[in-house]
């Protein structure tokens, strides 16, 4: 009896090389293919702001903001315009008046942009826009103001 424990515990202590070298490689293989599989970071391309020479001058618009107040205040470079009862803005259409001719004289584009406050009536903003057709500004944008 000792003598088949004897040869049981040999033949168990038997190491087999084939699947071990199988196994090896089976993994190997693995890694290889789940490595390749990672991007590689790719160049942004990023480009900084630099000194571009032109090679036709910009002219840019000469731009006005004309700001109508809740109360009905028609505001212009902190100065006021009209009353609010006042349908009529000469006082406006004038400075309008030099300022399209300033722009013309720099052969701009005279704009303006008209924000009114949200509670302002209709009434008010079609007193400005008046006021900028009577002066010959054909470019009125309109923002939003505060409140709207």
């Amino acid at each position: 009896m000792n003598k088949q424990i004897a040869e049981l515990l040999d033949e168990q202590a038997e190491l087999q090389i084939a699947p071990l070298i199988d196994m090896v490689f089976l993994l190997l293989i693995y890694f290889m293919v789940s490595a390749s599989l990672i991007k590689k970071e790719a160049d942004l391309g990023i480009t900084l702001p630099g000194k571009i020479a032109q090679a036709q001058a910009v002219t840019m618009p000469d731009e006005q903001i004309i700001e109508i107040q809740e109360n009905g205040d028609v505001v212009l470079n902190s100065r006021v315009f009209g009353s609010p009862d006042s349908p009529d803005l000469p006082e406006l259409e004038e400075t309008m008046t030099k300022f399209r001719l300033a722009a013309e004289a720099a052969k701009t584009k005279a704009m303006v942009t008209i924000q009114a406050d949200g509670e302002v009536e209709h009434r008010r903003v079609i007193d400005v826009m008046n006021a900028c057709a009577g002066a010959g500004i054909e470019h009125v944008t309109f923002g939003t103001g505060e409140g709207s």
